[in-house]
């Protein structure tokens, strides 16, 4: 198993671009254990910051999309390479895909995450109260479950570290589901989604609720930028649209970039990547207080 993030990047992502490139003094680690999902060991790839940056730092978890049924923690390589360069701590985190567990199964882990963040700061360098999420698709969702649900306890789960808190002060979710309930409102839902979810809303109603990250948006909801192309045809760009109103009506700070006529994931490639890596860059820093 390789421990080169660029060839893991090159092997998994040959048709993004532009490609991984480490910055000077950004260290990787991969496959660190950080909680259990299911019976079996959970594990991350990390992007440490260069020692020039003195701890405590901020961090970010980043959450891969796949239909929650795919996908590898190198989709935010990039990402989290440039961030922990500017001094954030970033945590690629593997989670368990909807062909093993259905939900909650995938946001137990990456809450598991957030709390492995907070108990392993002081080895890590990470402020513990300076933690952000980003994800993209499906990984948008599980981002935008973390920003809303703090303190849900029936979405905790038992991976671990659970005197630490799962609650995160930022999120960046990329063409997210933030309402799944939505996904029958006029057709049959995708089957991904009834995979994931483990049967169809009439089935389980209040599963669906539950999976709504747009219910769950209160006085406690941490500042969000959102990305979405007004031509995704996977996840409708409406899903953003209504969680940034919802947000603005409950008086939360949120910023929504709309990308006229751009695709499902649009963002991970091509003339996009850097506009939208720049954006992101700069909500971070701004919102931890790092100077760019």
């Amino acid at each position: 198993m390789s421990d080169d993030p660029v060839r893991i990047f090159a092997q998994e992502r040959p048709d993004w671009s532009p490609p991984l490139e480490m910055p000077e003094g950004v260290e990787f680690r991969r496959g660190v254990p950080f909680g259990v999902g299911g019976g079996r060991e959970l594990a991350a790839d990390l992007f440490l910051p260069p020692a020039s940056f003195a701890a405590p730092r901020p961090a970010m978890l980043y959450i891969y999309g796949g239909g929650w049924q795919g996908g590898t923690p190198s989709h935010f390589y990039r990402q989290a390479a440039r961030l922990a360069a500017k001094g954030v701590v970033g945590v690629c985190n593997w989670y368990r895909l909807s062909g093993e567990a259905e939900f909650p199964a995938a946001v137990e882990d990456c809450k598991c995450a957030v709390r492995w963040m907070r108990a392993a700061a002081d080895e890590l360098g990470i402020d513990a109260g300076r933690i952000g999420v980003t994800g993209g698709s499906a990984g948008g969702h599980l981002a935008a479950m973390l920003v809303t649900t703090a303190g849900v306890e029936e979405l905790e789960g038992e991976g671990g570290h659970a005197d630490q808190p799962s609650e995160v002060q930022l999120g960046v979710p990329f063409n997210p589901v933030t309402d799944v309930v939505s996904f029958f409102d006029d057709a049959p839902a995708p089957a991904w989604v009834t995979k994931f979810m483990g049967g169809t809303l009439e089935e389980m109603p209040e599963r669906y609720h539950l999976a709504s990250p747009i219910e769950f948006i209160g006085p406690g909801t941490p500042p969000c930028l959102l990305f979405h192309g007004t031509g995704d045809t996977t996840v409708p760009h409406d899903q953003s649209v209504r969680f940034a109103q919802a947000m603005t009506k409950a008086g939360r700070e949120v910023e929504l970039v709309l990308v006229e006529g751009e695709p499902h994931g649009f963002f991970n490639s091509g003339p996009h990547f850097e506009p939208t890596y720049a954006r992101m860059e700069q909500f971070v820093l701004e919102h931890f207080g790092v100077s760019r």
